[in-house]
């Protein structure tokens, strides 16, 4: 029963030291202790050591570093003295916590409050860490709200380690003297989490996923190496907004630098919403009373409902693997404990709710030094943590896919196209043997290519916005839907003939993504996944005399605008970059726009014909001269 009268009474007369304080545990209660980096280290410290004191304990928390190993105790003890129950969305399959496996308890951490409000998990006593109180008795959680509130709340017993070096945050993480039993007064530095080692993939899969943020944007990041990475390239973005389950060095450097404003999240605007801090002391530091930020328990922060009501959330997590249907498992990692008390299901579901919301799987090719692919043909021995049908898009340091929507065979070609080349091969064949892909679909030697993203560029041309970007694996349908969408008469200034059938095995035959001896240049309009393709331009490489042929098609209402002379450019650069010697077109008489396109290229065009047909020629080591 909590204490009632003048507070300041209460808190004097209820101080005990941590040996006394431990002493009120019995035999057989359940502890829940505070989590991540707010964990009250010297509270848990007295705990173990008086651990041989006591049988059938269960202790419950987020997953957790573990400064003082109680899962060591607890395994060293066959389960005498201690048992552990981390709440745990993960594969459980990662060697940093494989010994503690039987420790785990699968659960989305919305749901956690829920568990622990019922009562359907009774919990006897609750150890956690407040700052000293304020004039009126209340004292913040700090760092580590989460659902550490909704366990005091529910505890027979709160004992709590009061530290001056906690953080006073502001929002709903606040607890009044009267509510908490037992006091344990000791300052210590608080658990900081440095900087993440460095990823090879990471940067490059930070740049695919810059492309798939809009600014104004809100954004959830889970922790590790790729996040940090992908923080850095949202530098060049503006009005970002957080709402996110952690908050991390990173996410106050970007608001330090204006990045972060959120000024239009549409909802909670103004402040960033969190319930963690993980970090140095220099970001405990900045969120001390910081009016910028605000703290709210995990039922509230990890909501679906509540997230989708920030506008364009963004949910970026952190995958471990992905299987050709988009099942995906997701571990902590070996340097980043935290990242497994993942709400990446329930961001992933407030983020498809959001008005212009998506969702982002970040996931590097390979593992084991490259020997294994993050990308595997089906899960197996392993737990599913986010259902296939949650999965929008998906990254890696080869690609983007939206697989929203998306059949399993096109899945699984998406997901092949940004596998690691080195095991395209494999999954391919293995995609067939599983029956994901049809019987019709052959294996080509351009599934190997690389996507050069540098030639990549988005323009807004009367007003829309256009993406001029290399041709991708995933590009068959969209390209059939342009060619039946041409004018006939564009069909045949294109083919050089008559077409009414554009099926895939014709479609394999006029683009290719070999990105070197052959290229294709799409500009397209819509979002990524479901874009309609305005315009294709090809190059085709003569081997004999390394010059390479180019075509072109544009759909009529988007003629006259200026795109083939972008498209055109692109292919230019594209194939000089490559080591081809020039470009050459066979073209009508007729067709003055294609050799209106050779002559805005800065290089000399030869042309010669022979009836109805004019030959283009230029050569990349012959520029204009200023007379021309």
């Amino acid at each position: 029963m909590k204490e009632s009268g003048y507070w300041a009474d209460n808190y004097q007369r209820n101080k005990l030291s941590v040996k006394d304080a431990i002493g009120k545990i019995h035999s057989g209660q359940r502890i829940f202790i505070g989590s991540s980096c707010g964990e009250p280290q010297h509270l848990v410290k007295g705990l173990a050591d008086a651990s041989r004191s006591f049988t059938d304990l269960e202790i419950i928390r987020l997953f957790s570093g573990e400064t003082t190993s109680l899962s060591k105790i607890a395994e060293q003890s066959k389960s005498q003295n201690l048992n552990i129950r981390s709440f745990y969305l993960g594969s459980a399959d990662s060697q940093s916590f494989k010994g503690d496996l039987r420790f785990i308890t699968p659960i989305n951490l919305s749901q956690v409050h829920r568990l622990i409000k019922s009562r359907l998990l009774p919990i006897q006593v609750a150890l956690i860490q407040v700052t000293p109180p304020d004039d009126f008795g209340w004292m913040s959680l700090g760092i580590s709200v989460d659902v550490t509130g909704s366990a005091a709340a529910a505890a027979d017993i709160v004992i709590a380690q009061v530290n001056r070096k906690m953080p006073r945050i502001l929002g709903r993480s606040y607890i009044h003297v009267n509510d908490i039993d037992f006091f344990v007064e000791h300052d210590e530095t608080l658990i900081e989490i440095g900087a993440y080692p460095d990823v090879a993939t990471a940067g490059m899969i930070a740049k695919y996923v810059s492309r798939l943020v809009d600014d104004g944007s809100t954004m959830q990041m889970s922790l590790g190496a790729t996040a940090a990475a992908n923080i850095e390239a949202l530098m060049e973005k503006n009005d970002l907004g957080i709402h996110s389950q952690y908050v991390t060095n990173t996410i106050i450097r970007l608001m330090a630098m204006g990045v972060v404003t959120n000024r239009k999240k549409g909802f909670n605007e103004g402040r960033i919403i969190a319930s963690n801090a993980i970090g140095t002391q220099d970001l405990y530091d900045l969120l001390d009373n910081n009016s910028a930020v605000e703290f709210h328990p995990s039922k509230y922060v990890n909501d679906p409902r509540i997230i989708s009501q920030n506008r364009k959330m963004v949910a970026m997590n952190i995958g471990r693997e992905i299987d050709l249907t988009g099942q995906v498992a997701a571990d902590a990692l070996a340097f980043n404990n935290f990242s497994g008390v993942t709400g990446m299901v329930d961001f992933f579901r407030g983020a498809s709710m959001s008005k212009g919301g998506k969702s982002i799987l970040m996931i590097t090719a390979t593992r084991n030094n490259g020997k294994e692919s993050r990308i595997a043909p089906m899960l197996a021995n392993t737990a599913v943590v986010v259902p296939r049908g949650e999965v929008q898009y998906v990254v890696s340091e080869y690609g983007s896919v939206n697989l929203f929507g998306k059949s399993i065979q096109e899945r699984a070609i998406a997901l092949i196209s940004i596998a690691h080349p080195d095991f395209r091969d494999w999954l391919f064949e293995e995609a067939k043997e599983l029956g994901l892909l049809g019987p019709e679909r052959s294996l080509r030697d351009e599934m190997q290519a690389i996507y050069p993203l540098k030639l990549e560029e988005t323009r807004i041309i009367d007003g829309k916005k256009l993406t001029f970007r290399p041709v991708k694996v995933t590009d068959e349908r969209g390209l059939q839907e342009h060619y039946y969408g041409l004018d006939k008469i564009d069909v045949v200034s294109r083919f050089f003939h008559e077409k009414t059938s554009f099926v895939i095995k014709q479609i394999e035959q006029t683009f290719n993504i070999d990105y070197h001896k052959d290229m294709t240049i799409v500009a397209v309009e819509g979002e990524p996944g479901f874009e309609r393709i305005q315009a294709v331009g090809e190059y085709y490489l003569n081997p004999e005399t390394q010059q390479a042929e180019i075509a072109f098609s544009v759909v009529k209402s988007w003629q006259g605008k200026g795109i083939s002379s972008i498209v055109i450019k692109k292919l230019a650069e594209a194939a000089k970059g490559n080591g081809i010697k020039g470009l050459t077109a066979y073209t009508s008489k007729s067709n003055k726009r294609m050799v209106k396109l050779f002559n805005s290229l800065n290089y000399e065009v030869k042309v010669s014909g022979q009836g109805n047909m004019v030959y283009l020629e230029l050569m990349f080591d012959v520029v204009k001269t200023a007379e021309d």
